[in-house]
């Protein structure tokens, strides 16, 4: 994806947040000097809807998205006093076209691995 297309998609279901969390955690890649990620670059967008949340946090979770770039997902955190930790609180598909899909939770993405963005 090129930069003139940032963002690219905000919400991501969480099946597919899961795949690419799992695709992460799966890679056994060796990071050298010229392919480390140093940064990602954060559309607003997706900063704006996880706080919108109103959670206590907001945890990030790294993945490997569909073009193999690393990703950060984002979810809310709310704490639990019952058992003492926090909880993922995910959001909710607002998109017209995802109507009958909206009980879905989702993730907030949209992030762009610099380099080499």
């Amino acid at each position: 994806m090129s930069e003139k297309n940032f963002p690219g998609p905000i919400q991501i279901p969480l099946a597919t947040a899961e795949v690419w969390e799992k695709r992460y955690e799966d890679d056994t890649t060796i990071e050298t000097r010229e392919n480390k990620v140093k940064s990602f670059l954060i559309p607003r967008e997706s900063l704006e809807n996880v706080l919108a949340l109103n959670t206590d946090a907001v945890r990030a979770y790294i993945g490997i998205n569909d073009q193999q770039e690393k990703t950060l997902l984002f979810v809310g955190a709310q704490y639990d006093k019952e058992t003492g930790k926090y909880v993922d609180v995910y959001g909710h598909s607002s998109s017209q076209q995802n109507r009958a899909e909206s009980a879905d939770d989702i993730v907030f993405d949209g992030t762009r691995p610099s380099p080499p963005y």
